[in-house]
């Protein structure tokens, strides 16, 4: 499956780059598998996606879990928790 990622705020500086687009292995199923598989990718991306508890993704621009599938989806988006103010 091709993926179209785009990266925000300190993940972007952190991996350095904004978007890409990449070929997942087939055992690439829901938002975990996929920041597990990015972290694998070299140390920008282990560094960025270190606690990846915290990492958002969102799916078509709407906000995921980490257990929700990826299958079918045009662009994921992957950013830093948001903080008010």
């Amino acid at each position: 499956m091709r993926a179209s990622l785009v990266y925000f705020a300190w993940v972007r500086e952190r991996i350095g780059k904004g978007h890409e687009e990449i070929d997942l292995p087939p055992d690439v199923i829901t938002v975990g598998d996929l920041l597990n598989h990015l972290k694998t990718l070299g140390e920008e991306y282990e560094i960025a996606l270190e606690h990846d508890r915290v990492i958002r993704v969102a799916l078509d621009q709407e906000h995921a879990h980490h257990t929700d599938k990826i299958a079918g989806v045009r662009e994921i988006g992957i950013f830093p928790p948001m903080t008010g103010g």
